[in-house]
């Protein structure tokens, strides 16, 4: 794992630093984008909010939350990083890892239904607690199938010894303290099984107690099977006095996990990844189909475009978009100069027709989303409009109209720079979550350019026509 054992050493010079540590782990963190939303996040979750305000800066971050949380957390992502990246040559590696991920996932779970200040901590160790195993099948795959050989699928320790001549947790021990990892984290890798009701339980041993069951888990959860699901009910109910969680609790906490595995990892079977698989097929010829009408839609307006009416243009814009993106509802918005208005004269879509009447607003300027698209003259692509934080750039008339909408797009129309009215399409929550691409972006732009350029050369024909009279 050559990629994480480079990624770590600046994680933990920061953790170790004896100068200015606050200012190099927060320069580590703003290194990876991906890091610096999650601690953000994090800073800013209920755990921390005992805090007060909110924190916009990693530096308040590193503050808040202090360099050893972050530095777990950043382990963990350099982790998961590197396992879910590496493409080892041998399947079983590939499995080894993915388990160690979903171990990762389990640990988090359950170490926020603990409300445990050990969270980020114990969520590493669970991810390297069989990092023996992962190291063994990555570099000596050969040794692993003679192991499995000797004594049997998912016994391979009880063979360890005898051909390494170490145990598969003294091999991910050995090679923790070589990445020179603190030695809590190498502790909380050790194999402990639930304590007798009354043993003290300190917080090493809680944090080795939740690795240990969250690999359990991992390999119990990992072909989403019956006899998996009740092992890991088992499992969790051996451990729950141990850790602090009701077993209810433990319940929910695996199933949150299960859901998180399902949309992340990609061999396991708990993800399902044929039917993942043919479903991306699925949206990626479902995408392309639409940009081929997009791209046809445009090829009919330029056919037209000498002949053809502002209105007509309009129309076929309106439809292409419509069919093209699988809009749940499209709207052509037209501005009325004398009676200072825009409103809706077109629509596609179930219900939208009915309430043509009340997508009416004044043309002066407010500061909300569809005046800013108007002045910005760009497409504008809003991908989630029910975003708290979104609602006051939203005007009235849409919050009674159209606000089933998710994500929208609006193109606007200006001609000779000013504002000649505006498309718009949204997608409701039968839609999945979508990211409009660059290609669609430049169709999009080549759509309104053309209607664009029908009502600029209306325009010039009234005004001959006008000189004429």
């Amino acid at each position: 794992m050559p990629g994480f054992a480079k990624a770590i050493t600046a994680i933990l010079s920061a953790m170790r630093g004896e100068d200015d540590v606050e200012f190099n782990m927060t320069r580590t963190v703003l290194s990876d984008p991906v890091l610096t939303q999650k601690v953000l996040r994090l800073a800013n979750s209920g755990m921390y909010s005992a805090f007060g305000q909110h924190v916009n800066t990693v530096s308040k971050a590193v503050l808040v939350l202090g360099t050893d949380a972050i530095g777990h957390l950043a382990l963990g992502l350099k982790l998961v990083e590197e396992m879910t990246t590496t493409s080892p040559n041998s399947g079983i590696a590939h499995i080894e890892m993915e388990k160690a991920v979903l171990a990762g996932m389990v640990a988090q779970q359950v170490a926020e239904s603990a409300a445990s200040v050990h969270a980020e901590e114990a969520v590493v160790c669970s991810m390297l607690h069989t990092l023996g195993r992962m190291m063994i099948t990555y570099y000596m795959p050969e040794r692993w199938a003679q192991m499995q050989q000797q004594a049997g699928e998912g016994r391979e320790d009880d063979a360890a010894l005898d051909i390494l001549g170490l145990s598969l947790e003294e091999i991910g021990s050995a090679a923790a303290a070589h990445w020179g990892l603190p030695k809590n984290l190498v502790s909380g890798m050790r194999n402990v099984g639930p304590f007798e009701e009354g043993q003290e339980v300190t917080s090493a041993d809680w944090i080795a107690g939740l690795s240990t069951m969250a690999a359990q888990c991992a390999d119990s959860l990992w072909n989403d099977d019956e006899a998996g699901a009740q092992e890991v009910k088992r499992i969790t109910a051996s451990y729950s006095a141990m850790l602090g969680v009701d077993p209810e609790q433990m319940d929910a906490a695996i199933e949150k996990a299960k859901a998180v595995a399902a949309a992340d990892l990609t061999i396991a079977p708990l993800s399902k990844p044929a039917e993942r698989r043919a479903k991306a097929l699925a949206k990626t010829r479902q995408r392309a189909e639409g940009i081929k009408i997009l791209q046809s839609g445009v090829n009919d307006m330029r056919d037209m475009a000498a002949t053809a009416m502002p209105g007509q243009m309009v129309s076929i814009a309106l439809e292409t978009i419509y069919q093209g993106l699988e809009f749940s509802r499209a709207v052509a918005f037209v501005r009325n100069r004398r009676e200072g208005t825009y409103a809706a004269r077109m629509s596609f879509g179930d219900g939208v027709r009915e309430r043509l009447g009340e997508m009416t607003f004044s043309d002066a300027y407010e500061p909300n989303v569809f005046h800013a698209a108007l002045n910005s003259d760009r497409v504008i692509f809003i991908e989630n409009a029910r975003d708290p934080k979104f609602a006051a750039k939203l005007p009235s008339w849409w919050r009674d109209t159209l606000s089933e909408a998710r994500s929208f797009v609006v193109l606007p129309l200006l001609a000779n720079s000013q504002p000649a009215g505006f498309l718009y399409g949204d997608w409701d929550e039968s839609f999945p979550p979508i990211q409009l691409s660059q290609n669609e972006f430049t169709l999009l732009n080549d759509i309104r350019s053309l209607v664009v350029k029908t009502i600029e050369r209306r325009h010039q024909l009234e005004a001959v026509s006008n000189k004429v009279a």
